[in-house]
């Protein structure tokens, strides 16, 4: 707007300018008109709040007519012409950004040029003053031009400063809040790191949820500073070794109310406090300090109180270790429309369900030794490191063992344990065993010999040639998984054990951990590729086993070993179609949501992830829907009066049942229907760019598809 007002000037200024030089009134005139239009325009946009595109109008104006006539009209590239143009370039260089902003500059140059070259080859084009003329009009061009520039520099500095000044503030205030939090989280060693990360969790859903910038800034600092009323409940109380009586829960209450208060006296920031006053309402009015219901409670707050929920259940505890990542889904899923805002619990599980490595949750050992990078191993697989996920993406660790002396020769060294487990780890007692359903395949050691305790099969050879790069001591391993096989190596100086193993079923996850007798190994070092091996990467030792191999439908029946892991090929949306087939959890399914799925999308074969693939809606049979929302707009509507529960959800997809998808298809909108064991599922999919061919493709988890029939009117 500024730099605007500074064209103005300049554009009325050159009206004088012209009357002194005698320029033809039709020159003045124009001018006038420009300026006049230039004007209106610019305070009918900034009313308006259309300032964006008044950019870009007010640059294609200056580059392709403005501009190019001021030249033709004004004595060409003898006058003071060459001068005025400058504004342009400087009106596209300061108000413009981005490609855009380059885009323009070229536009820019390649027009003035091809003005040049036909002024020079056809003269007659140009309106000629007098030598005097010229001068005047250069001097005046150089004079305002410069005056303009100086101006512009001048506030750009001014902005600069400030806005150099404002980032200290933030950055000071910053670093007060994350001073002060983790002060607050130091009183309790189980919640330290608790506030940071429920703000960068907050931040995430934010962002997810389509929020703009200074939004999600403005989450991120609520959220930081949503538990500084714990600054005023007694240590005793915080730091309480198991759970808290009725009355010690009242205490611990009352720190939103005493986080509001702190912060309400904030005042360039009014809207800080929210999150420390409201982020234990649940959603339902059964929360606490008031009791607020749904869109009752601020926004900012329904957010914090999912990323809230999120870290404490995946947050060690002095009672508890730390929730898997499937558990605190299913709460979340349970938990939706009861204690969180569904749009938000929906956001954070599909975080869950993107953050295949683990990345998100805190990463807290129960093994003190590999928290240090160093893990001792005295008696037999009394120590076992954290599990490190296998996938097609080769993974390879380095490690330094060390034998203790002792034992030398007695001691059977370091192992490798592969197992699956719901929260990564070794178990190795009874109640643990089953309260993450641990599964133990194999254990490798070191020397070649092995155990197989769940595996189908095991091959393990000695393949001689080590790796003469690596120190005496160091060893590397690599490890890939793919479907129902997998390859470990271990690689030392001077031998190399390989290993494959057929896996039970492709379900289930499988992780190594670290272990042995008698060693010590440190060093470690882990590294996963970019590219996943290809399925004939492992020899396969077994077949696979099928649970699809029945007669076929309309289309191949399809086994989902795990979240999308397969799909049915497209089938073309008609409007009146239906679907129906035959469904079952496989044996290894244990979650509510190992069930089917079905994708709404389109590509330009019709391929699942094909050539300009837009997905438009992912919908899961037990109420879950997940969707892109620059390409589509979803609505979920959902009936669960006869519902019994998950536990009878369960059952009735592990006994397996025939379902039928509905569809009714209206230009760019598509309305899907089902009703499995109580769920009634009703999705209108409205696509914003106009799609000739929509498809949709059956998908799941831990489920088999089969008798996949078509059914068109």
């Amino acid at each position: 707007m500024v730099f605007s007002a500074a064209v103005l000037v300049a554009l009325f200024a050159a009206i004088p300018c012209g009357l002194i030089m005698n320029e033809p009134r039709s020159a003045t005139v124009a001018t006038f008109a420009g300026a006049m239009f230039f004007l209106i325009y610019v305070i009918i946009s900034f009313k308006r709040k259309r300032i964006a595109r008044a950019r870009v109008v007010i640059s294609f104006i200056l580059i392709f007519l403005f501009l190019p006539a001021m030249l033709f009209t004004n004595g060409g590239v003898y006058s003071g012409a060459p001068i005025w143009l400058l504004l342009g370039t400087i009106y596209i260089a300061l108000t413009l950004d981005g490609k855009f902003r380059v885009i323009m500059l070229v536009c820019d140059f390649a027009v003035i040029t091809a003005c040049w070259v036909v002024g020079y080859y056809f003269p007659e084009l140009i309106t000629e003053y007098s030598k005097g003329g010229n001068y005047f009009d250069s001097l005046a061009a150089l004079t305002i031009v410069s005056v303009i520039v100086y101006w512009m520099i001048s506030f750009q500095s001014s902005i600069l400063s400030k806005d150099e000044e404002h980032k200290n503030i933030e950055r000071l205030f910053d670093q007060t809040a994350i001073a002060l939090v983790d002060a607050i989280d130091a009183k309790d060693e189980y919640t330290r790191g608790h506030s940071r990360r429920v703000a960068q969790y907050s931040k995430k859903i934010a962002e997810f949820a389509g929020k703009s910038y200074t939004e999600c800034e403005e989450i991120y600092y609520v959220a930081l500073l949503h538990d500084v009323g714990k600054i005023g409940i007694p240590e005793n109380i915080i730091n309480k070794q198991g759970r808290l009586t009725e009355e010690e829960y009242e205490i611990i209450k009352a720190h939103s109310e005493i986080g509001a208060q702190i912060l309400q006296n904030i005042s360039e920031f009014p809207y800080i406090s929210i999150g420390a006053h409201f982020h234990h309402e649940r959603y339902d009015g059964k929360g606490y300090p008031l009791g607020l219901k749904g869109d009752d409670i601020p926004e900012i707050a329904r957010i914090i109180a999912v990323a809230d929920a999120y870290d404490a259940m995946t947050s060690k505890r002095s009672y508890r270790k730390p929730f898997p990542q499937t558990k605190v889904r299913e709460e979340l899923l349970q938990g939706s429309g009861t204690q969180f805002d569904p749009e938000f619990a929906g956001i954070m599980i599909h975080l869950i369900d993107i953050d295949t490595d683990y990345k998100m949750s805190e990463m807290d050992s129960s093994n003190e030794n590999s928290d240090l990078g160093v893990l001792i191993v005295d008696k037999y697989r009394d120590n076992v490191s954290d599990g490190i996920l296998l996938s097609p993406n080769m993974t390879t660790l380095k490690i330094k063992v060390d034998m203790d002396d002792s034992k030398t020769g007695v001691a059977l060294g370091p192992g490798i344990v592969m197992f699956d487990s719901l929260d990564t780890r070794f178990h190795d007692n009874e109640k643990e065993i089953n309260k993450f359903q641990y599964f133990e395949y194999i254990e490798i050691r070191f020397d070649g010999e092995y155990v197989n305790t769940g595996a189908l099969k095991t091959e393990v050879k000695s393949t001689g040639g080590g790796d003469y790069s690596l120190d005496y001591g160091w060893y590397r391993i690599e490890a890939v998984r793919i479907k129902d096989h997998a390859l470990i190596r271990i690689i030392c100086r001077d031998n190399t054990i390989e290993a494959i193993i057929a896996l039970p079923d492709s379900s289930r996850f499988a992780y190594i951990g670290l272990t042995g007798e008698g060693c010590r190994i440190s060093g470690m070092s882990v590294e996963k590729s970019q590219e996943k091996k290809t399925p004939d990467y492992i020899p396969r030792i077994s077949e696979e086993i099928s649970y699809i191999d029945v007669p076929a439908g309309d289309i191949p029946n399809v086994q989902i070993d795990g979240y999308r892991t397969d799909a049915t090929q497209g089938i073309l949306i008609e409007d009146g179609m239906s679907i129906t087939f035959h469904t079952k959890s496989l044996p290894t399914a244990r979650l509510v949501w190992h069930c089917p799925s079905y994708v709404i999308y389109s590509s330009d074969d019709g391929t699942l992830n094909g050539e300009n693939y837009k997905e438009y809606s992912y919908v899961r049979l037990d109420g879950e829907n997940w969707e892109a929302e620059e390409v589509a707009k979803n609505e979920m509507i959902i009936d669960r009066d006869n519902f019994e529960g998950w536990d009878s959800w369960m059952e009735y997809n592990k006994d397996g049942y025939e379902c039928t998808i509905v569809f009714n298809k209206a230009q760019n909108r598509v309305i899907s229907y089902t009703d499995n064991c109580g769920i009634n599922i009703k999705v209108i999919t409205e696509i914003v760019f106009k799609s000739e061919q929509i498809y949709v493709a059956l998908s799941g988890d831990q489920c088999a598809l089969t008798n996949i029939r078509i059914n068109k009117i």
